[in-house]
């Protein structure tokens, strides 16, 4: 998934308040952001595979360390361990262990039967959801959509920057699902893996604006 990750970032404020936003989308994306290191490390592979599935043309070789069910539950524990350590507040520790968590199961309900349960194992499944372009999209937009509902009632702008900086947020993943879902594929795997990482500033972006809004 894409936008679905954000969905439950957003969610998450709800539950968790106090934490921010910036935290609560790391934890939801944090899988995607741990991944391309790991292939630029020469860890994990992956190619470019048009047709691989309706959805995307990426075939994810070999992504066990990043991706793995088993390795997912390890990265939820690290992770809010150290939120728990640095922030001390315990409904944000759960939320940030829940939104890494939830990145596998959205990603095994998406991908072909390509998701690693343990670095080490063969058995791999996916429900393959990715292979009906209409319903992927369906399902994300009904995710972000609700998700968008929920942070609006659990936040409200304290400015401007509050304000314009959530819309303008929400308006680029819209703008950049719509060029996931009609775009061309990435030339090489270094485009692919450079554009990832820009997620990580899709991460500051959130915290940015959160700090720009206040709890209801």
């Amino acid at each position: 998934m894409f936008i679905g990750h954000f969905a439950v970032g957003f969610a998450a404020k709800r539950f968790a308040p106090r934490a921010s936003l910036g935290w609560l989308i790391a934890a939801a994306l944090f899988l995607d952001l741990v991944w391309p290191l790991l292939v630029m490390a020469g860890i994990e592979t992956v190619r470019i595979d048009p047709g691989n599935t309706a959805f995307t043309p990426l075939d994810f070789v070999y992504y066990p360390w990043s991706h793995s069910a088993v390795m997912t539950l390890v990265w939820a524990a690290l992770v809010a361990a150290v939120f728990q350590w640095k922030i001390g507040y315990w409904r944000g520790t759960v939320a940030i262990a829940v939104g890494v968590t939830s990145h596998w199961v959205l990603d095994a309900v998406s991908h072909r039967p390509d998701m690693p349960l343990a670095p080490g194992l063969q058995s791999k499944v996916g429900l393959g959801l990715w292979n009906n372009v209409a319903a992927t999209a369906a399902v994300e937009i009904a995710m972000l959509l609700g998700a968008r509902i929920l942070y609006t009632h659990a936040t409200r702008p304290r400015n401007r920057a509050g304000q314009y900086g959530y819309w303008s947020f929400v308006g680029l993943l819209a703008f950049l699902y719509a060029g996931a879902i009609h775009g061309e594929p990435p030339p090489n795997v270094t485009v692919l893996l450079l554009t990832a990482l820009s997620a990580w500033l899709a991460v500051w972006w959130a915290a940015w604006l959160d700090r720009n809004r206040t709890s209801r």
